[in-house]
């Protein structure tokens, strides 16, 4: 007897077609910017990315591409150090489509 998959309880479909990260991915409309903490310290900040598309493993995708440490808190990714240079090309390669990513 064959065994049911799971359904997604959002878009319907068995998991393993589920497409709620893709469509989370191309209607978010993320903003990349540096600010000054602490000790004159920069952060990457990354926001907008919605819970759908994973976030959590997206910070710790950067975090390794980047190497440098970072969270995932507030709704916003946070990277140490000034990587807004490569930070659009990441979100590209990530699946984020390149009009929706406003860079500061």
């Amino acid at each position: 007897m064959k065994k049911l998959s799971e359904v997604c309880s959002i878009c319907g479909l068995p998991k393993e077609l589920c497409i709620c990260g893709t469509i989370a991915k191309e209607e978010a409309k993320i903003k990349v910017f540096v600010e000054k903490r602490r000790f004159g310290k920069k952060v990457t900040v990354v926001e907008g990315i919605e819970d759908k598309a994973n976030p959590k493993q997206l910070t710790k995708k950067l975090k390794t591409k980047l190497a440098c440490g970072g969270t995932f808190k507030n709704n916003k990714i946070e990277l140490r150090g000034d990587h807004i240079r490569k930070m659009k090309q990441l979100l590209i390669n990530a699946g984020f489509p390149e009009e929706k990513i406003e860079v500061e």
